[in-house]
């Protein structure tokens, strides 16, 4: 949910009934050696997905925070993998991009360095949400859905090499190759679910709308509260 309104393929909002995980650095910009700080892309090509998507809206966040907008550079849309890639082979000035091609770019520092990470700027999180028909069709479901959820994430604090190992293998990756991703994403218990939809939500979502107004993503910023439900999560 990085940019905190989501639709269904026929265009209804889903409600979010808890939230999965945050990102720790999992995503993040890497630039050319000689750009020192993020102000210094003015005028300069970035690679990053299209308009609507979480490394564009990251993108525009971190422009944001140091004085610029999605208007002060070119941007060159390219997928997450695809613009690691590109950068490491010369292309572009600077690329939006995440886990586990943001270590492409650790793994190259002759080609350039990641100058802030979701670490400088927490914005990036995954929620998880069903449209409304379902949930009130089917509540137990969607606390079945909601408790194993809970339940993964404490098996991942107790045993996390047999974790890693079982969400890897559905991903064609070995227990230590999701591990190295997945150290960079912190995954959220209920506790963590409470405080979240307990006044985080809102305040990211207030300072979300008044960007994605200002780049063009949404015409008008929604009832934040008819987009999530926690009764799941109490």
């Amino acid at each position: 949910m990085e940019t905190w309104v989501v639709w269904n393929a026929n265009g209804v909002a889903t409600k979010q009934i808890f939230q999965m995980d945050k990102s720790y650095g999992a995503d993040g910009m890497a630039v050319r050696n000689n750009i020192a700080k993020i102000s210094d892309l003015k005028g300069k090509t970035v690679a990053a997905s299209a308009p609507g998507t979480a490394p564009y809206f990251t993108l525009a966040w971190f422009l944001k925070k140091n004085g610029l907008s999605v208007k002060d550079v070119t941007v060159v849309n390219l997928e997450p993998g695809p613009a690691a890639q590109a950068f490491v082979a010369g292309q572009n000035d600077a690329a939006m991009t995440y886990e586990p091609y943001l270590s492409t770019v650790r793994a190259a520092p002759q080609s350039g360095k990641i100058i802030a990470t979701t670490l400088d700027y927490p914005m990036i999180m995954d929620t998880f949400g069903c449209t409304p028909k379902f949930l009130s069709e089917n509540p137990k479901a969607a606390q079945a859905l909601t408790d194993s959820y809970f339940e993964a994430v404490a098996m991942i604090q107790k045993d996390p090499n047999k974790s890693y190992e079982i969400m890897g293998a559905d991903v064609k990756q070995t227990g230590e190759q999701f591990g190295a991703s997945a150290k960079y994403l912190r995954w959220q218990d209920k506790a963590a679910n409470q405080k979240f939809f307990n006044g985080e939500l809102q305040q990211f979502s207030k300072e979300a709308a008044d960007l994605l107004k200002e780049i063009g993503i949404i015409k008008s910023e929604p009832d934040i509260k008819t987009l999530y439900d926690t009764q799941f999560i109490k």
